[in-house]
């Protein structure tokens, strides 16, 4: 099934909820051994808690490259245990480069046979960075989430810079539109998705009229600061659209022995929150 429609069908059957997987050997919690085997107990303990609420789940790889080659071992089989669980999985590595670098970087996450269901792509190169994954995309029914408006304080550095009557992440999104209409599935939404930040209300819901077939995944809830009030204008008028992510606010909602029940329980809490704004947007 085309990217686009396969998450708009997962999210309806679940959430808008993405869980990120942010892991730190420090701050396992209690009864969970600060190790490799612990590293592993608390991913597959968070993807169960979370799995019959969230429609995703977003390992960040940075977390899994601390560990050396085991941790990209565990990175994969963590993306399988998620993916058995019912769960569409966003690899969060920010990839991009050009020529045959580039294409080794689709082939590597994108392939028929990865868990993995989509990627996070910076577009700095320009097209050339962009279109090997977007084939893959098309050929493999995978999606991509370009960097367009990201949550951090500095990101006006250099995406809020003026260009002609526009700045920087005006001009992306329109360029991530163009894009990704030529790969829309059967709801009209596009295999080609942005990154678009919480802690950015207005500049997300102007980022939506730009890229109406655009599928947005929406990170800075929770411990960035933002709430379910600000990402509304992010969702179509159907509900769909969208996929809000939470990482610390949700996997470390409890460092006690609770931690597993507390994690499901954040993600049903953020989950009600999220119908209920839906429905007002």
């Amino acid at each position: 099934m085309h990217f686009a429609d396969a998450l708009i069908e997962k999210v309806k059957k679940t959430s808008p909820v993405c869980v990120g997987l942010d892991p730190q050997m420090s701050r396992l919690p209690e009864g969970v051994s600060k190790n490799y085997q612990g590293f592993r107990e608390f991913c597959t303990g968070i993807i169960d808690a979370v799995a019959s609420v969230a429609s995703c789940v977003k390992p960040q790889m940075a977390f899994f490259e601390t560990l050396g080659w085991e941790g990209m071992k565990l990175f994969w089989e963590i993306c399988t245990h998620a993916k058995h669980r019912g769960l569409m999985v966003i690899a969060d590595g920010k990839r991009n480069d050009i020529g045959s670098t580039c294409e080794a970087y689709a082939d590597a996450y994108l392939s028929a046979g990865s868990p993995i269901d989509a990627l996070t792509v910076t577009p700095y190169l320009g097209s050339d960075g962009v279109k090997p994954f977007m084939e893959r995309c098309v050929k493999n029914n995978k999606g991509i989430f370009i960097l367009v408006k990201t949550s951090n304080a500095s990101s006006g550095e250099l995406q809020d810079l003026a260009v002609g009557d526009e700045v920087v992440h005006e001009h992306l999104a329109q360029l991530v539109e163009s894009w990704g209409t030529t790969c829309l599935g059967k709801k009209a939404l596009s295999c080609v998705g942005a990154v678009v930040g919480a802690t950015y209300p207005e500049e997300l819901k102007y980022l939506r009229t730009l890229m109406p077939h655009i599928p947005f995944l929406i990170p800075g809830y929770g411990a960035q600061g933002g709430k379910a009030e600000d990402v509304k204008y992010g969702f179509i008028a159907d509900g769909t659209g969208a996929i809000v992510n939470a990482s610390r606010s949700i996997i470390y909602a409890s460092e006690g022995k609770d931690w597993k029940e507390a994690a499901g329980r954040a993600t049903e809490e953020m989950a009600n929150k999220l119908r209920q704004i839906i429905g007002k947007s």
